[in-house]
Order: C-alpha cells, then sequence, then structure tokens
C-alpha cells in the first residue's frame, strides 16, 4: 500500500514535468518546421529573463497574480466545478480594490491597503457567488453563467471607470498609501514592477495548503468534489459546500484583482476584452495539478514564459506567438496526461517483465 502510494506521488510529479517538456519539444518541431531555429529561441526567451533583475522581476511580479487565479480556479475544481469566470472575478476584485483606495486616499497605509483588498475579496467572492447559488439551488450550469457573469463584469467595470472613477477611459494612479511597492524591491530588480503581493501569494499559498490539508471545511470541499451523494448521505452540506468553495474561489481570484491594480499598474482602464492573465490562471491550476505549491511554481513558468517571449523576435527572430503556443502545447499535455500515465504505466510494467525474467 505505502509502495502504491509512493508510486502514486511520483507519477504526480512526473505528469507536469513530462507535460512541459513535451510542451517544448513540440514548440520546437514546430520552429523548425518554420524555419526558425528553437535553440536559439529558448535561449533568447530564458537568459533575457535570467540575466536580467529588472525582467525577472517582472516574471515574477506576473507570476504573483497568476498564483492567486491558479489557486482561485483549484479550490472550485477540487469541488467538481469548472470556475470559467476567473478573469471576471479578477477584474470585479480590481475596480473594487481602485475604488477604495481613490475614494479614502488619507486613511493610514495600513488600513487603506486592508480595505482596499478586502473590498477587492469581497467584490470577486460576490461575483463567483452567484454562480455557486445558482449551480446549489437550481443545478444551473456553472460554466454557462460564469462566462456570462465575465462579460457582465467587463462591460460594468468598463461603465464604472468611464462614469464614476473617471471622466475618460482612466482613472488616476492611487497614493502611496494604497500602494504595494516595496521601494527596497524594486531597487532590487532594477525599478521592476514586483511589489509585496509576491510575499502575499506565498502566504496564501501555505493558507491554503492548511485549510484543504489540515481543516474539516477542506476535507468537506474535496469529498463533495469527489462523490456529492456520498458527501450528503455523511451528513455533509454539499449546497453548502458548493457555495462555500466558489465565494473562496471568487474571494482569491479577487484579491488577484487588487494585486494587480494596486501593485502592478496603480490605475485601472477600460479593457477591450477579459485579463488574459484570468485564463492563464487555469492553466496554471492545471499544470500544478491542483496542488497550491505546483500552482506557485507553475505561475513562475508561466510568468518566464510570457515575460521572455518577448526577446524571441529581435534576439532569434521567432515570432513571440511561438511562446503562446508552447504554453497551449503544455496545456495539452497537462490535459491529456492519461497518455503520459499510459507512458509510465507502460514502462513500469516492461521494468517488472524485465525483474521476472531475471
Amino acid at each position: 500500500m505505502l509502495l502504491t502510494t509512493n508510486q502514486d506521488r511520483v507519477n504526480a510529479l512526473l505528469i507536469p514535468i513530462f507535460s512541459i517538456l513535451l510542451g517544448f519539444i513540440f514548440g520546437a518541431v514546430l520552429m523548425l518546421f518554420f524555419g526558425y531555429n528553437p535553440i536559439l529561441a529558448y535561449q533568447a526567451m530564458l537568459m533575457g529573463v535570467f540575466n536580467s533583475p529588472y525582467f525577472m522581476g517582472e516574471a515574477l511580479r506576473q507570476a504573483t497574480v497568476l498564483t492567486f487565479a491558479g489557486l482561485g480556479f483549484a479550490i472550485a475544481f477540487k469541488a467538481g466545478f469548472f470556475n470559467i469566470g476567473v478573469a471576471g472575478q479578477l477584474l470585479a476584485g480590481w475596480v473594487a480594490a481602485i475604488w477604495v483606495a481613490l475614494s479614502l486616499p488619507d486613511l493610514p497605509r495600513v488600513l487603506l491597503l486592508t480595505l482596499s483588498i478586502g473590498a477587492a475579496v469581497i467584490a470577486g467572492a460576490i461575483w463567483a457567488g452567484i454562480a455557486g447559488a445558482l449551480r446549489a439551488y437550481f443545478g444551473t450550469s456553472e460554466v454557462i453563467v460564469t462566462i456570462m457573469l465575465n462579460y457582465t463584469a467587463l462591460h460594468l467595470t468598463n461603465y464604472i471607470i468611464r462614469n464614476v472613477l473617471a471622466t475618460g477611459n482612466t482613472t488616476e494612479r492611487v497614493g502611496e498609501n494604497a500602494s504595494l511597492r516595496v521601494e527596497w524591491l524594486a531597487q532590487l530588480t532594477q525599478n521592476s514592477r514586483v511589489n509585496m503581493g509576491l510575499f502575499m501569494a506565498i502566504i496564501v499559498v501555505i493558507l491554503y495548503w492548511v485549510f484543504m490539508t489540515q481543516m474539516t471545511a477542506g476535507f468537506e470541499v474535496r469529498a463533495v468534489g469527489l462523490n456529492p451523494d456520498a458527501s450528503t448521505y455523511a451528513g455533509m452540506s454539499a449546497k453548502r459546500n458548493i457555495i462555500l468553495s466558489m465565494l473562496i474561489s471568487g474571494g482569491l481570484a479577487g484579491m488577484g484583482g487588487a494585486i494587480h491594480g494596486l501593485g502592478t499598474f496603480g490605475n485601472i482602464f477600460t479593457q477591450s476584452g477579459l485579463p488574459s492573465v484570468g485564463f492563464n490562471g487555469i492553466a496554471v491550476a492545471l499544470l500544478g495539478l491542483g496542488n497550491p505549491i505546483g500552482i506557485f511554481f507553475s505561475s513562475i513558468l508561466f510568468g518566464v514564459l510570457d515575460v521572455g517571449a518577448g526577446f524571441m523576435p529581435n534576439r532569434a527572430g521567432v515570432p513571440d506567438e511561438m511562446a503562446d503556443i508552447v504554453i497551449a502545447a503544455i496545456i495539452f499535455f497537462v490535459g491529456a496526461n492519461y497518455i503520459i500515465r499510459l507512458l509510465l504505466n507502460k514502462i513500469k510494467l516492461n521494468k517488472t517483465v524485465e525483474e521476472g525474467g531475471e
């Protein structure tokens, strides 16, 4: 039994590793097909980030928001449903944080940041909670509802920006008391936009792990996701846990929106489309297989890929869209992880046969 458990853990670790390798290999083959040099392209991508404190800081800044988005999706996924509305919930949190920060600029920094981030968490939680309540009480598809709520959030946010928070398409920047910027961290990374949100993300990763593995509420969320009928029979409330998981999911996404607004940009502006970071957060969660630590490191990988893609056209003559193809390939292999599992099982079987033959 212990051997099986250890083997399962090894397989769980190997799946994302193989997915990443296969994604890079697929991208390399595609580059070769179109006449590009994949070694030069990947070298430009990775060295462009790791050789520069500024771009390393930018990759970590991107990873920070992706961590919150990924954790938000992961907890809903653990409960058994697909929260495709992370982008809309992130947007709701973003506008709420900026709204509070601009409305109360003279408050002490600790209080103003607490209120702004708290407003973002509440806004994201409410936005996701709508889908959770409809799913719990009416059996409505959360995929359809969250997609609809995404576009509602997009257009409502643009309206609030133009008619409430500003007279144009961009709000004023928040004051220093509402900024997540840390001077020593900016200096360390040559004035990049990495901010206090990075440390908040690490703390939330730890809290998420504690909640899901050490607390009764987290166990019930996982149990409902695995088998809602058996959970109900055991005395757990499936409806309550569905709503709870969606509230936490949206709250985490909203917190990511606050980090995006107060840390990365310092304001909010009208959006032509939904923030891509919300959808990339879903990919991060899938690559991390729902494990908070895996999600954090997956976020760093995606941050490096996203920032490093900008070096590919100038240094290697490769279109930066190739980085998106690599990311898409990684996601595909994560989604089709049964292929990797089949390969691992076949290798294990062959090894067992060889040992038996000896």
